[in-house]
């Protein structure tokens, strides 16, 4: 995935583009809505993080010109923590989502995650591997070609590590992604499916197609 970061305090930028590289994001930067304009040209994103004060163009001025030529590409944009007209604009001229500065890293991590999977959802109908695989429209899925019943957390489940095939998906992102946000982070019930979708596949498929790494989540991998 391929992320674009206009953004013009440097420290920020700079602190932005070193923790999403490390979260295995390709990563453009950039400090003014003119520069990213430019880059726009040359370059398809997945998603654009983008603040609305800039020099130059501004940011409003920038998303509006990035949704008159493209409706696909997801946007968060930062504001002012009172900028409330900016945000309101903002998510009127065609943000998908907004954080307010100062922010939490984790935050706008994983609301980056929240809207690639929307994203791939879309995109990707069939998602597949390892004899695995679910139809996101119709939510049926096959091991091995013939229909696997599983319960609707299950399916969100095997729907996240199936997006997210090849490397270990913590309990947190599991949890904002098939539990609201009254669920405690310190319960065990993602433990209990895991182990119950395990339990399945296994009878089904004849192999453990799910692993357990150890500190890191759970990993499918092709």
């Amino acid at each position: 995935m391929r992320l674009l970061i206009v953004e013009d305090e440097p420290n920020l930028r700079e602190n932005l583009t070193k923790g999403l590289t490390q979260a295995g994001y390709l990563i453009d930067a950039c400090g003014t809505g003119d520069e990213a304009d430019a880059m726009l040209l040359t370059e398809t994103y997945d998603l654009i993080v983008l603040d609305i004060n800039l020099p130059g163009m501004d940011g409003s001025t920038l998303l509006e010109k990035i949704r008159s030529q493209d409706q696909t590409v997801s946007i968060i944009m930062l504001t002012a923590r009172d900028a409330l007209g900016d945000r309101i604009r903002g998510l009127d001229t065609g943000a998908n989502d907004y954080l307010r500065k100062p922010f939490d890293f984790p935050e706008l991590q994983a609301r980056i995650r929240s809207l690639l999977r929307r994203r791939t959802i879309q995109e990707d109908v069939i998602l597949s591997a390892a004899g695995l695989q679910m139809d996101t429209r119709t939510r049926l899925v096959t091991a091995n070609g013939k229909p696997l019943p599983l319960t609707k957390k299950e399916g969100q489940i095997l729907e996240y590590l199936l997006l997210h095939k090849g490397r270990p998906v913590s309990q947190e992102e599991i949890l904002a992604h098939a539990w609201d946000d009254t669920v405690n982070a310190f319960t065990n019930t993602v433990r209990v499916h895991m182990s119950a979708l395990r339990k399945k596949i296994r009878a089904a498929t004849g192999k453990n197609r799910i692993t357990n790494c150890i500190g890191e989540g759970y990993r499918i991998d092709e």
